[in-house]
């Protein structure tokens, strides 16, 4: 079998899957040291190339871009293996703890292990930063937007289409440049017009059978509400697992408790505050991506009928979150590596990666403003330590990441 030559990757992969921390900035460091720097499935600059397009979809970034990796070295086969493997160690701990919530109490489930990970992964976005300044930063127009970029992306992080609307203004703003890039005459990549179709097809249909079923008060439609809120959720969320995590504490805790929905639709799909804020807390401190926190909202929803439905309710929220994203990718590849052989595009490309490194050394900073002052005060130097000992690993050793993650995991227990 042909995919048999891709297991050592698929092993890179799941490897990356069990010590990626941090959300989408945090695994793009990693993916940097693993799949670039140790196993040269890409180059930087494609890695660069590939988080700027993702930047640009909605969906899981992260996941997007990991995706994009497999289909580089195997295709789309090779590509949905990728994601498989990347999102089943968490999705899997996610959907356990749907299930493990009631034997638990909150605090029991915070523990030091994950003391010294907040900076561990901002050690991460600052090598990151670095190695993609070096790569996009050449002039006095791309170092303007790298400030711009850094410093509104800072300021308006949590506006989710805040990174979109950068991108496309700093490729624009060095579109404006009159310096002259050769027509590309390299063959064009065929379009998969199916990915897009299938994507249009399970959006409408999942939204008619839902609504359907809620005017008709299906006796067994939470199944079918569940699917359509969530592949709504992964069709249009731009801005990362944060502004996901938003959408649904807007839609299965602030709205269920309406007057107005209440008599409208009685049976909506409804979740305790302190269960959602268990989840959105915990799903931080696990590697993979912050997606998975919808396999946790599905079996959480479904907990009250029974062991089948809440396992059913795990694979709904993982299906119906992911699968836009693989889609949207798979469709919107082809196309944007044809835009790239036009000299308006391939200008625009210096832009976009200025904008995306400025969003990198933003997110850098948000991150070292977020971790709270008492953690500061009670072991500030151990967290410059940490922050400082990660990007030094990471510039002047070859040490693998998971190593590097480990040993931040021990040091939290025993420090």
């Amino acid at each position: 079998m042909v995919l048999v030559r891709h297991i050592p990757f698929l092993k890179a992969v799941f490897l990356h899957s069990l010590t990626a921390f941090g959300g989408p900035q945090g695994h793009f460091g990693m993916m940097l040291k693993t799949f670039v720097h140790e196993r040269k499935d890409i180059s930087n600059e494609e890695l660069l190339d590939y988080n700027a397009f993702c930047q640009m979809l909605p969906g899981a970034s992260s996941t997007q871009v990991l995706t994009l990796v497999g289909y580089k070295r195997g295709g789309i086969p090779l590509a949905i293996l990728t994601l498989l493997v990347w999102i089943f160690p968490a999705s899997l701990l996610m959907g356990a703890l749907s299930f493990l919530l009631r034997y638990f109490n909150d605090k029991e489930l915070q523990h030091d292990v994950f003391k010294y990970v907040a900076p561990m992964t901002i050690g991460f976005l600052a090598y990151a930063s670095t190695v993609a300044f070096r790569l996009a930063i050449h002039n006095t127009i791309t170092r303007v937007i790298l400030v711009a970029s850094a410093s509104l992306s800072f300021v308006f992080f949590k506006i989710p289409w805040m990174i979109p609307l950068l991108i496309v203004v700093g490729g624009f703003v060095t579109n404006l440049s009159d310096r002259r890039f050769p027509q590309g005459e390299g063959n064009r990549k065929k379009i998969k017009w199916a990915n897009i179709w299938l994507f249009v097809l399970v959006f409408l249909v999942a939204g008619l059978v839902s609504e359907t079923a809620r005017k008709n008060n299906w006796q067994n439609r939470r199944p079918i509400n569940l699917f359509e809120n969530t592949y709504r959720f992964g069709s249009i969320v731009f801005g990362g697992g944060q502004v996901l995590v938003a959408m649904m504490y807007e839609q299965f805790v602030v709205r269920p408790e309406s007057e107005k929905v209440m008599q409208r639709n009685p049976n909506v799909i409804r979740i305790t505050r302190d269960d959602f804020y268990t989840g959105a807390g915990i799903v931080r401190a696990m590697p993979g991506p912050v997606f998975s926190i919808a396999t946790y909202m599905g079996g959480i929803s479904m907990s009250d009928r029974g062991t089948g439905w809440q396992i059913l309710g795990c694979f709904i929220g993982t299906i119906a979150i992911f699968l836009p994203s693989l889609l949207l990718v798979l469709f919107f590849f082809p196309i944007w590596n044809n835009l790239k052989k036009y000299a308006i595009i391939f200008r625009a490309l210096e832009g976009i990666n200025a904008s995306v490194v400025g969003f990198l050394v933003a997110s850098t900073l948000y991150m070292l403003k977020d971790i709270p002052v008492p953690e500061w005060a009670d072991h500030g130097w151990m967290n410059l330590a940490v922050i400082v000992g990660t990007w030094v690993t990471l510039h002047y050793t070859r040490l693998p990441s998971p190593v590097i993650v480990i040993s931040c995991l021990l040091l939290g227990i025993l420090v």
